[in-house]
């Protein structure tokens, strides 16, 4: 059957990033009774994983770690070992996570609703992330990428981290690419104009 939700092939469907942090904010003080969707959306937007390697992190692989301590995956995609350090943010919502709910070492830590122990989809995630975003009246197109497109908005816009250094944290083979995808170059020629001489 097919899926009228997906796009047709050969066309591009953008999403993009949360890009204020009051609406980051507002979705973490809607999700604070959900510690797993709170977790979800923590992890989400301080690392750049893909929302496929996200789902299929195992709570072994975290239960233990500490602030600033790093966990090892292959990427779906490229199949490259990641490196990925966790913030203590990331960290505290797993801790909580973990607390809310009887875990086994093999488990995925984002259980899908169902008793059978697999993990969330990506078709799900992105339900929810636009569940998420509907609810405190975000307009705009976005799904599960937008976790990953909102931490790399924020590292550029929010804390000035270089094109350079985030076409390496994406594996992109451009600047451009890695401008275009993060949603910045328009509004950043846009103020190049703005400049007076």
């Amino acid at each position: 059957m097919k899926n009228l939700n997906h796009p047709k092939k050969g066309s591009h469907i953008s999403v993009e990033p949360i890009r204020r942090q009051k609406d980051i904010k507002l979705i973490k003080k809607f999700l604070q009774d959900s510690p797993r969707n709170l977790c979800l959306f923590i992890l989400g937007i301080n690392t750049n994983l893909r929302a496929s390697d996200l789902l299929k992190i195992k709570v072994e692989q975290v239960r233990h770690l500490q602030p600033g301590e790093e966990i090892t995956l292959k990427e779906k995609k490229t199949q490259k070992q990641r490196r990925i350090n966790l913030n203590r943010a990331c960290i505290e919502a797993i801790q909580n996570l973990l607390k809310s709910i009887k875990y086994e070492d093999d488990d995925f830590l984002f259980l899908s609703n169902r008793k059978d122990k697999n993990a969330l989809t990506v078709s799900s995630l992105s339900t929810l992330v636009k569940k998420w975003c509907k609810d405190i009246n975000l307009k705009g197109n976005y799904a599960s990428h937008t976790l990953r497109k909102t931490w790399g908005y924020h590292q550029r816009v929010t804390f000035g981290v270089g094109i350079p250094e985030l076409m390496v944290c994406f594996n992109h083979t451009s600047q451009k690419q890695t401008l275009d995808y993060l949603c910045v170059q328009p509004e950043e020629i846009k103020s190049v104009y703005q400049n007076e001489l």
